[in-house]
């Protein structure tokens, strides 16, 4: 019995041997190379740099996809509000992007609006109707309507004058009148100091 039991043990050792050196070679002949490194694998996986975020939704979301930190996130949106501020193209809103729409942001801050005031009359109003004096009020709605009648009439006329000049200025380019108002309108009621992009001509300077 002793005898059987070596003879057992003998045959299944160089059988276990065997299969694990079997083991060892189909490893190696698979591979056949040693493991990149992590820093390789990255580099090889790298493609073409991708083109400018369209959006700042879009350039948070590759910041979150490349784990950026909080600092540099801040300091790429300080950057991009910079750059936007100073009006460069790509930076812009879509609907601010474009020569003719540098043209009328030109034409628009040359001039001395009256509608540069619709801020302060709407904070004026509204601070008129918390007071209990009912003639403090009517005077201020009464003051109210005139000035908004004076602005409406003077976007109208705004509108016009810089649809004429835009049209001239580009006469391939497809200008529809009541966008180009609008745009006018919408800019020469904000108040200088908020326009986004911030005016790069002085009032009262001859726009060609």
């Amino acid at each position: 019995m002793r005898f059987l039991r070596r003879n057992s043990a003998d045959t299944e050792a160089p059988a276990t041997e065997s299969t694990a050196e079997a083991a060892d070679s189909t490893r190696t002949a698979g591979k056949g190379r040693p493991t990149p490194k992590r820093r390789e694998a990255q580099g090889r996986r790298t493609g073409p740099v991708p083109p400018p975020p369209r959006t700042q939704r879009e350039a948070f979301k590759r910041m979150r996809g490349n784990k950026v930190s909080k600092e540099e996130r801040r300091a790429a949106a300080v950057e991009r509000r910079q750059r936007m501020m100073a009006g460069e193209d790509k930076y812009l809103l879509p609907r601010d992007r474009g020569p003719v729409k540098a043209y009328i942001r030109d034409l628009v801050d040359s001039r001395r609006n009256l509608m540069g005031l619709f801020m302060p009359l709407a904070i004026l109003v509204f601070v008129a109707l918390l007071t209990p004096s009912l003639a403090v009020q009517r005077y201020a709605t009464l003051a109210t309507t005139f000035m908004l009648i004076a602005m409406v009439i003077e976007g109208l006329v705004l509108g016009r004058l810089v649809t004429k000049k835009v049209r001239a200025k580009f006469p391939t380019e497809p200008i529809k009148g009541l966008s180009i108002g609008w745009y006018s309108f919408i800019r020469a009621s904000q108040l200088r100091r908020l326009r986004v992009p911030k005016p790069r001509v002085k009032p009262g300077e001859a726009i060609k």
